[in-house]
């Protein structure tokens, strides 16, 4: 007998505050549903009274779990929305950090089968630092040795092993921590020194999970905010896609930004049936036990039909030989 395997789940790790909302929250829900059974869906926030939607409600995390932060410390609402979706479900397996303007851009089938694909990596962009260390002090970087000298997007997919390492950094390394962090921005760095410290980075796939749009910055330190939905941003979101094989979020989005343009995206089956050709299928866990149970089945039937024929045979040679 074969021991019942858990469903394998994702962590969909929403940082709110403000308002304290999710601007496309009924996408979010309608886009969930399909996949519900391998996800989970965690809230931080900073008041838990401004929340006004049952739903977020209900899937925020404990308030003792909650911690301050600010623009450019948001470093402990990440290691306190992880910590938490760590212990809370053990078959989490990916990690996706996401903000109250992000939504999906792509199918619930895709996302699925990317998770299956890719359920064992983390996938999160980066490189060398693009500022100056000497003069922007982002995350420190003057003041770390010169492999420490990297840049990631502050939003990614992380695997539980490398959510473990980021948990086990933050406890057994205070001190470089706190350094990090207290120079600011530290989530566009950390997370890949964290890696890199552990020897793992090289193990990520480095791509964008998280369209943004940086060429029409709506601020100095802020992308391009979607609002109208017109042709420039639509042939933005096209063209990213499919230059992007990863993405599976959009942000920043405005509320006012159209449904019907993002479901669009979100129901597009064409990509679906490009996405689950045989030749993108992967070898997992479950396709062995399948061929395992193929095998004994072909195996029960060999016997069966090699016990027949000895039968046969044994009959026929009485009646031949044998009185």
């Amino acid at each position: 007998m074969f021991k019942t395997k858990k469903q394998p789940k994702i962590a969909l790790c929403f940082i709110i505050n403000y308002e304290h909302v999710l601007y496309k929250e009924e996408l979010w829900r309608e886009w969930i549903e399909p996949n519900k059974d391998i996800i989970n869906v965690y809230f931080f926030y900073k008041d838990l009274k401004k929340i006004k939607s049952r739903w977020i409600y209900n899937h925020t995390i404990p308030e003792k779990n909650t911690c301050h932060t600010s623009y450019y410390h948001v470093i402990p609402a990440y290691i306190a929305i992880l910590n938490f979706a760590l212990k809370h479900d053990k078959t989490n397996k990916w990690f996706c950090y996401l903000t109250d303007s992000c939504c999906p851009i792509i199918s619930p089938s895709k996302f699925r089968a990317l998770f299956q694909q890719y359920q064992n990596q983390s996938i999160m962009s980066y490189c060398k630092a693009h500022w100056n260390i000497d003069y922007h002090k982002r995350a420190n970087l003057a003041l770390l040795p010169r492999e420490y000298h990297l840049a990631n997007d502050p939003w990614f997919v992380l695997t539980r092993e490398n959510t473990i390492d980021i948990m086990k950094f933050v406890v057994n390394e205070p001190e470089l921590c706190n350094l990090i962090c207290n120079g600011g921005l530290a989530n566009e760095s950390l997370f890949a020194i964290i890696l890199t410290y552990y020897k793992k980075l090289q193990n990520v796939i480095s791509k964008t999970t998280h369209m943004a749009d940086w060429f029409r910055m709506s601020s100095p330190t802020s992308p391009h905010l979607f609002k109208e939905g017109n042709k420039e941003d639509i042939q933005f979101i096209d063209n990213f896609i499919a230059k992007n094989d990863f993405v599976m979020f959009i942000r920043k989005v405005h509320p006012n930004f159209p449904d019907e343009i993002l479901r669009k995206y979100i129901c597009d089956k064409d990509n679906d049936d490009v996405l689950i050709k045989s030749k993108n299928r992967t070898f997992t866990s479950d396709n062995v036990v399948n061929i395992h149970n193929i095998c004994h089945f072909l195996i029960g039937i060999f016997i069966g039909i090699s016990f027949i024929s000895f039968y046969i045979i044994f009959n026929i040679s009485n009646l031949l030989y044998g009185r």
